[in-house]
């Protein structure tokens, strides 16, 4: 009876020890993602781009965002799908633009990767202001991919939420 209440001890022991150093680790990388690095790779061709098109929204210049989109552009938002540059240019980019120009955005972290001609944005954000008599105060996420073309890079899917 010995042995077996000495094994079950040890068993207890490693499962205890086992789930103590995943819970250390999942620690460790938390504190981590908060000390890593947010702002990566945004001098790239790929990133001036995402960075142009955020501009270019919140200034109203519907031609110069239009421009940096791919014709078949996919963009998700709000449990919502456009399937192409012009529907969006007819849909929300006039509702998306009046809102970025009334309200703060900060940029709390983006990174950007390259793949050859194939590029991705990754970015939170944080809002705060009013919008049409209502305060706003939210976190957004943002993923985009890109495509290197003759003509530049463009933007072919956007993932927005918050």
């Amino acid at each position: 009876m010995l042995i077996k209440s000495f094994n079950l001890k040890i068993l207890l022991l490693l499962i205890f020890s086992t789930v103590s150093s995943f819970t250390v680790s999942a620690h460790d990388d938390e504190k981590y993602s908060k000390k890593g690095k947010a702002f990566v790779n945004v001098d790239s061709e790929a990133a001036k781009t995402v960075s142009l098109f955020h501009a270019s929204l919140k200034q109203g210049n519907r031609e110069a965002a239009r421009k940096l989109l791919a014709d078949d552009v996919i963009i998700f938002e709000g449990g919502s799908v456009e399937r192409s540059a012009d529907e969006y240019a007819k849909h929300h980019m006039i509702a998306d633009m009046k809102f970025l120009s009334a309200v703060n955005s900060e940029l709390l972290e983006h990174q950007v990767y390259t793949n050859g001609d194939i590029a991705y944005s990754i970015s939170r954000s944080k809002t705060q202001g009013k919008y049409k008599g209502k305060d706003i105060k939210s976190m957004g996420m943002e993923s985009i991919t890109l495509k290197n073309t003759d003509t530049g890079w463009k933007i072919t899917h956007i993932h927005w939420s918050n």
